[in-house]
């Protein structure tokens, strides 16, 4: 093993340089192949994995609580119902108890800081299974994804078309540590913070990837290898839906955008998929997309990262 993780937290991609994110990878093919022939690793046996989840989600619930199961170990789904974190209990208690119960903890939620104090106060390790501003889990899936269709990250150029939210953040800064050059189409007022661009822009001083920001879509997918969007209204903005249909209208992935980039190009969607908005059935079905080979890699990406964690 070339780099060791045991008992990190997995809270952001930028706490982690690009060996650590290879290993992470090379990890999740190792695990992926293994489970295709039938073997099952049961790396974490007696291990306990607590799910917490103040935003529902179908993937992340399904595939990590799948994936303990195929490593050996147990999950413990824990709603906004079920515990008082932030709302009767602080959150450092509730770290520090979960901590003594449990090997792993997951959440879903909505601030960062949540998750970082969280992890702050945590005996155990932290993974980070989205946030408003973050979402490295989905990340490492997607380049599962991108290296079994290329077979490298290195030079290789991913169009993002849409609002830069936590999905896109994570992506151009996964990407800047990758050597993937990363181009976002985005209104003005929906482009990554400057927080974010100058965080990128340092690790991509190391990787030499080249990030673009802009509002022309023509100008970012041209010779993309990679085109990426997400749904235009996050949970949580609903209240923004009219606003945001009207902003986002013409950014979205039909065959004419497809047309656009590189003659390679592959088409990928973190899912749930609102058809008709942010990409078109005939894309999203299409002999380019490889949205549902990305959704099964959440699977095996993050059956890594805890194997990485928390494993003996």
């Amino acid at each position: 093993m070339a780099v060791n993780l045991k008992g990190r937290n997995f809270l952001k991609l930028e706490d982690f340089n690009k060996e650590e994110l290879i290993q992470i990878l090379d990890t999740a093919d190792f695990i992926k192949m293994r489970n295709k022939i039938g073997v099952r690793e049961e790396i974490l046996k007696g291990r306990t994995l607590a799910m917490i989840f103040e935003k529902s989600s179908t993937r992340t619930r399904v595939s990590f609580e799948v994936g303990m199961a195929q490593l050996g170990g147990e999950a413990l789904h824990l709603s906004a119902r079920d515990i008082h974190i932030g709302h009767g209990e602080t959150i450092p208690d509730t770290s520090r108890v979960l901590s003594r119960y449990v090997d792993g903890i997951m959440i879903r939620t909505y601030g960062q800081d949540i998750v970082e104090e969280l992890a702050k106060y945590s005996d155990v390790p932290v993974i980070n299974a989205l946030t408003d501003e973050y979402h490295p889990c989905q990340i490492m899936a997607d380049f599962q994804t991108i290296r079994e269709k290329f077979h490298k990250l290195d030079g290789l150029k991913l169009a993002y078309i849409g609002d830069a939210a936590n999905v896109a953040n994570s992506l151009l800064i996964g990407c800047a540590i990758m050597g993937i050059d990363f181009s976002i189409a985005a209104p003005k007022g929906y482009q990554p913070s400057e927080e974010i661009l100058k965080t990128a822009q340092k690790k991509s001083e190391i990787s030499g990837a080249k990030l673009i920001v802009t509002e022309s879509i023509e100008e970012a997918v041209k010779d993309a290898n990679i085109l990426y969007t997400d749904i235009w209204v996050s949970m949580g903005k609903e209240e923004e839906s009219k606003k945001r249909f009207e902003v986002f209208k013409n950014y979205k992935i039909d065959n004419k955008v497809v047309d656009m980039a590189s003659s390679d190009a592959i088409v990928m969607h973190c899912l749930p998929a609102h058809r008709g908005e942010e990409i078109t059935h005939e894309v999203l079905e299409g002999p380019r997309s490889v949205v549902f080979d990305e959704a099964e890699n959440r699977l095996h990406a993050q059956k890594a990262i805890m194997t990485l964690l928390m494993g003996k």
